[in-house]
C-alpha cells in the first residue's frame, strides 16, 4: 500500500509542478515526491523538510507550529508563510487529507516560485488545485481503509493477549488467517507504556501502516497503576535480528499518544516464531517496558533478555510493600543515601568505583554507607543483607516508575 501512496503523491507533484510530501495526522512521513534540479537547494535550505524526510517524522514543536494555523480544521488548501526562526525557510501550501470530515493527514508543498501564482482565495477555481485536492481525497480514503483494517487486526491481537479461552484461541486462529504466511514467521512483540487512550479510536491502530508492523492495539489497564499500554506485533527477518522492532519502537515513542517526552518507555519481548506464545511474550514486553521506565540506562527501549534482575522483580505482586528493614531508607529525606547504597551495590561493593561514579570522596562514601547501615540495621559486609538491600532498592524504582 505504500506504493499506492507514492503514486498518488507523484500525481499531485505532477499536477502542480512542485514536489509534494505526504504525512499522517501525527506528522509521520508516508511518501514524498522527487525534487527537481541537481543540488536539491530547497531541501538543503529548509531544515524542517530535511528532518521530516531524513528522520521520517517532524518534531512536536514543528507540529504545534503548523497546527497553530488551523490545518487540522481546514477544509481547503492553506498557505502558511515562512518563519526562519522556526526553521521554515520556505512557505508551505497545505492540502488537508480528509475522509468523511475527519483529517487523516496532510500533503505539503513548498511555496516557492513553482506555486507563486497559485490562487487559494477561491478554493478549487484553479483546475490544477482541484485535481490535487481530488487526489488528496483518494489518499484520505486509502488511509481510512488502512486504519479500519489495522483496527480489526488490533482487536484480534488484544483478544489474543488478554482474553480467556476460548476467545483467545479464536482470536489466534483469526489473526493467523488475516496475517497469512507472516503469522508463522519470526515475530517480535513490543510494549509502549504508558499509552493514551484518548482521541480517535483509529489513532493508534493507524500507526500500524509503518513498515514491518503486522498488528497493533491499545491494552487498557496493562500496567500495575491502571495505565494503558500499546502492543505492537512486528515482523522480523530472523529471530536474532530485532532491528525492525527497534525502528518501530522509536517511531511509536515519538507518537503524541506515548505520553510526555521522557516518560514513556518501550519493552521488547524475546522474539518468537508464530503466534502460539504471544501471551507469554506480552508479559515479557510489559516487564521490559517497566524496567526501561524504572532504570533509564536500560531504555528507552529495553529487551527482556537484557533487563537482568528486573525479570524477577517485575513478576512480584504490584501491591507489595517495601521490606521493613529497607523502608526507612526509602523516605524522601534519604534519597541521597539510597542512591549511594544502590550505586555501591551496582559496583559490586567496590568503594573506589562507587565513589568515582558518585563523584564523591571515598571517605564521604564510607560515611554514607555507615548511615545506611544505621537506618536499616543491615550489614553491608553480609551477602544476604546486601542482596535484600539491592533488590529492595531496585524494586522501589518500579513502584516510583
Amino acid at each position: 500500500m505504500r506504493g499506492e501512496y507514492q503514486q498518488l503523491v507523484d500525481e499531485i507533484s505532477a499536477a502542480l509542478g512542485a514536489p509534494a510530501t505526504l504525512e499522517d495526522r501525527d506528522f509521520g512521513l508516508i511518501a514524498f515526491g522527487a525534487h527537481g534540479g541537481d543540488d536539491d537547494t530547497d531541501l538543503l535550505m529548509d531544515p524542517v523538510r530535511t528532518r521530516s524526510i531524513l528522520q521520517r517524522r517532524s518534531t512536536a514543536a514543528v507540529r504545534a507550529w503548523f497546527e497553530a494555523f488551523g490545518i487540522a480544521r481546514a477544509q481547503a488548501p492553506l498557505r502558511i508563510p515562512p518563519d526562519p526562526a522556526a526553521g521554515v525557510f520556505t512557505g508551505r501550501i497545505c492540502l488537508p487529507v480528509r475522509h468523511r470530515g475527519v483529517v487523516l493527514g496532510y500533503v505539503w508543498l513548498l511555496d516557492d516560485e513553482h506555486l507563486a501564482g497559485l490562487d487559494l482565495s477561491v478554493p478549487f477555481a484553479d483546475p490544477r488545485l482541484a485535481q490535487a485536492m481530488d487526489t488528496a481525497a483518494r489518499i484520505g480514503a486509502l488511509l481510512a481503509a488502512e486504519a479500519r483494517a489495522g483496527a480489526e487486526l488490533g482487536e484480534l491481537l488484544r483478544d489474543l493477549l488478554t482474553a480467556r479461552r476460548p476467545a483467545r484461541e479464536a482470536a489466534r486462529d483469526a489473526l493467523r488467517e488475516a496475517l497469512g504466511s507472516a503469522s508463522d514467521g519470526p515475530l517480535a512483540l513490543l510494549a509502549v507504556a504508558p499509552w493514551q487512550l484518548t482521541g480517535d479510536a483509529a489513532d493508534g491502530e493507524a500507526l500500524a501502516a509503518q513498515s514491518g508492523v503486522a498488528a497493533m492495539c491499545a491494552v487498557p489497564e496493562a500496567l500495575p497503576d491502571g495505565s494503558a499500554a500499546l502492543a505492537a506485533l512486528i515482523r522480523l527477518r530472523a529471530l536474532g535480528s530485532p532491528a525492525p522492532a527497534m525502528a518501530a519502537a522509536d517511531r511509536l515513542l515519538h507518537s503524541p499518544r506515548a505520553g510526555r517526552p521522557g516518560l514513556a518507555a518501550a519493552g521488547l519481548a524475546e522474539p518468537r516464531r508464530g503466534l502460539a506464545e504471544l501471551p507469554e511474550a506480552w508479559t515479557e514486553a510489559l516487564a521490559a517496558a517497566r524496567a526501561a521506565a524504572a532504570e533509564r540506562r536500560l531504555g528507552p527501549v529495553a529487551e527482556w533478555e537484557r533487563i537482568g534482575a528486573y525479570r524477577v522483580l517485575t513478576a512480584l505482586p504490584p501491591d507489595r510493600t517495601a521490606d521493613p528493614a529497607v523502608r526507612p531508607l526509602l523516605a524522601r529525606t534519604h534519597t541521597e543515601l539510597a542512591r549511594t547504597a544502590e550505586v555501591f551495590l551496582d559496583c559490586a561493593g567496590q568503594a573506589g568505583r562507587a565513589a568515582a561514579a558518585l563523584g564523591i570522596h571515598r571517605q564521604t562514601l564510607y560515611y554514607r554507607l555507615n548511615r545506611v547501615e544505621q537506618l536499616t540495621d543491615l550489614d553491608l559486609d553480609d551477602g544476604e543483607d546486601r542482596l535484600l538491600l539491592h533488590l529492595s532498592l531496585k524494586a522501589s524504582r518500579l513502584r516510583l516508575g
